[in-house]
């Protein structure tokens, strides 16, 4: 009798949703970050992250993503093109492409993303492959612009077929607006750190992160070390701290 045949290793991809068409900073994933393009930073932390499988760019259909569509594949990931608002649809398209048992969601606007802390919400998932969701923004205690989500393939069907309206933009918030519906972990640091923005959406931002990347270099900080200068710099905090976070709703 031949014996069972031993079953697939689960396969973590990360999905890196990046368009054009930001209301307060057009073209923002395009701009050039040390002399990459912030598109390129996120792409190398996600390809440097312990446990993930593979890399997909999600972005949109609109002629003004065909920059990033061409970038993307530059870089050497798969490219997954879909609707520019029904976010949630790209990303179910990105999991269909690439086979994945769990898709980590990253945004194409976060360029400082620390690999192994990607590799920290992966690694708690493969622990515990029954969880539908696991996070580092469940509890804030990350700068913003280090988020990391992973989404079991299971629980992104169930949110596609509920989420309506802004839960289709923001991809996972359907997994989390009622609590204790879905299996999740979320995962904090100390000290806490969440006052902190290190994310790309206005000029402001811009400053900021030009200014981190000149002082740590062009390679993906570890959020400790990050964490770290911007609390022994408030010149550079100042420099966005005015700046205002949109409500989900407002997507």
């Amino acid at each position: 009798m031949r014996p069972d045949p031993q079953p697939r290793p689960a396969r973590v991809v990360a999905v890196i949703q990046a368009r054009t068409g930001s209301s307060r900073l057009p073209g923002k994933v395009l701009l050039p970050l040390a002399g990459r393009p912030v598109l390129g930073w996120v792409v190398r932390a996600a390809q440097a992250a312990p446990g993930v499988d593979d890399v997909v760019v999600a972005t949109s259909t609109a002629p003004g993503d065909d920059a990033v569509a061409e970038l993307a594949a530059g870089l050497g990931v798969t490219v997954v093109r879909g609707s520019e608002l029904d976010v949630l649809q790209r990303f179910v398209a990105a999991r269909d492409a690439s086979g994945a048992d769990a898709v980590v969601r990253l945004t194409a606007d976060c360029p400082l993303l620390d690999p192994a802390l990607i590799g920290s919400v992966v690694g708690a998932w493969r622990a515990e492959p029954t969880l539908d969701y696991v996070a580092t923004t469940l509890v804030r205690t990350l700068p913003r612009g280090l988020d990391v989500e992973l989404v079991s393939s299971a629980a992104l069907d169930t949110a596609d077929a509920a989420a309506r309206d802004h839960h289709r933009v923001h991809v996972t918030s359907a997994l989390y607006a009622t609590p204790g519906e879905y299996r999740t972990l979320g995962l904090v640091v100390a000290p806490d750190a969440h006052d902190l923005r290190v994310t790309l959406d206005t000029a402001e931002d811009a400053a900021l992160l030009d200014a981190v990347a000149t002082t740590l270099g062009d390679r993906p900080p570890a959020w400790r070390d990050l964490v770290a200068l911007l609390r022994s710099r408030p010149d550079l905090v100042a420099l966005n701290a005015a700046v205002r976070q949109k409500a989900l709703e407002e997507a």
